[in-house]
């Protein structure tokens, strides 16, 4: 029996190939994309669903949109957010039209957020995050999930889809909080498709694989609709500078949040797990391992875009010509350049709040 992976928990996978095997996915297929990414490229985009449907509305130039949530619970952001944005933007990029919500709702719910203070922290640090981060502010339509009515309307009647047991056997438990949250963001993934029955595409984490199984669940029991099942894809986690599977902000000396104060973010990427030797004489002679590495990890997800100067500093760790100070002294400028453009960006994003899309509901 596979284990239950949930957006609430702590069980990570261990073996992604085996996540793909457990929970019935697919394998992504680099090829069947044009101009992938750079998470795309590299393989931390791993898997999805149903991702033919999607590379044909780009083949085609057929319609299809792409969506993601935001949580404005608290005042930083991490790497995870930056995969999701880096993914919306790529879509953006190949003809869809991008959604992002705001779940003040669930944040009210979850963490007690008020809906005041949720909207407050969205529109000044949240959304301007993520256009910093690339999102394409022009081609977003944006909206709060307590404002929609036609998403808590659809909550209410798909929770009528769904019984106790099978909702327990995607979650792993149940309560009243949860099932909410889980169902109104049924009728987030699907609002797009209210206007115009369409594929849509959702950039996630694995962790939150379970609502997009409750989601074409649902659609699968509502035939009569004519919704079309969403899409979704995967992308590995960052790992946490210690070596454990993800960065977790309940370990903050192997985590860097966005932003983050670069000398404190510095420091940690000095004293992060590497590839390399017992002494400097042995990892001369035998090369380091930078597959074991994780400031190499970070380099490969996040900070080299190049991939001649990624491989560079692969081939040369393997040589035993790079060694682990000098690696690490890159990935340190490679971060102080990030910080700065993220935080320079924030701050130009915030004066274009007031010109974006959102939705005005009656």
């Amino acid at each position: 029996m596979p284990k239950t992976i949930d957006p609430y928990g702590a069980e990570l996978p261990e073996d992604y190939t085996k996540v793909i095997k457990d929970f019935g996915l697919e394998e992504f297929k680099v090829e069947a994309f044009p101009s992938p990414n750079r998470l795309m490229r590299r393989g931390v985009i791993f898997s999805g669903r149903d991702l033919k449907r999607i590379s044909d509305c780009i083949k085609d130039k057929k319609p299809f949109y792409v969506l993601s949530g935001i949580m404005p619970t608290n005042d930083k952001i991490h790497f995870g957010n930056k995969q999701v944005v880096e993914n919306i933007r790529y879509f953006q990029e190949q003809g869809a039209t991008a959604y992002i919500l705001i779940a003040d709702l669930e944040a009210a719910a979850a963490r007690g957020v008020t809906l005041e203070e949720g909207k407050k922290r969205a529109l000044e640090f949240h959304i301007p995050a993520y256009i910093a981060l690339g999102l394409h502010p022009e081609k977003t339509i944006f909206y709060f999930q307590s404002e929609n009515k036609d998403v808590v309307h659809m909550a209410y009647e798909f929770a009528q889809k769904i019984t106790l047991n099978e909702f327990k056997a995607i979650y792993g438990s149940a309560d009243p909080g949860r099932i909410m949250s889980a169902v109104t963001q049924v009728g987030d993934i699907l609002y797009p498709q209210l206007a115009t029955r369409m594929p849509g595409i959702i950039p996630v984490g694995i962790d939150q694989d379970p609502h997009i199984r409750l989601t074409r669940d649902i659609v699968n029991r509502t035939k009569a609709k004519k919704f079309v099942p969403p899409s979704s894809i995967y992308h590995k986690y960052t790992p946490s500078l210690n070596g454990e599977l993800k960065m977790s902000k309940s370990m903050p000396e192997s985590c860097i949040v966005l932003p983050e104060d670069i000398k404190t973010a510095t420091k940690k990427i000095k004293r992060a797990l590497t590839g390399g030797r017992e002494t400097v004489d042995i990892q001369k002679e035998k090369g380091g391992e930078p597959e074991k590495c994780m400031v190499f990890e970070l380099d490969k997800q996040h900070l080299i875009e190049d991939d001649k100067e990624l491989q560079d500093i692969y081939d040369r760790c393997k040589k035993g010509d790079l060694l682990c100070g000098e690696c690490k002294d890159i990935a340190c400028q490679k971060m102080e350049e990030f910080m700065t453009h993220l935080e320079k960006g924030i701050e130009k994003a915030r004066k274009q709040v007031d010109k974006l899309n959102f939705v005005k509901f009656s």
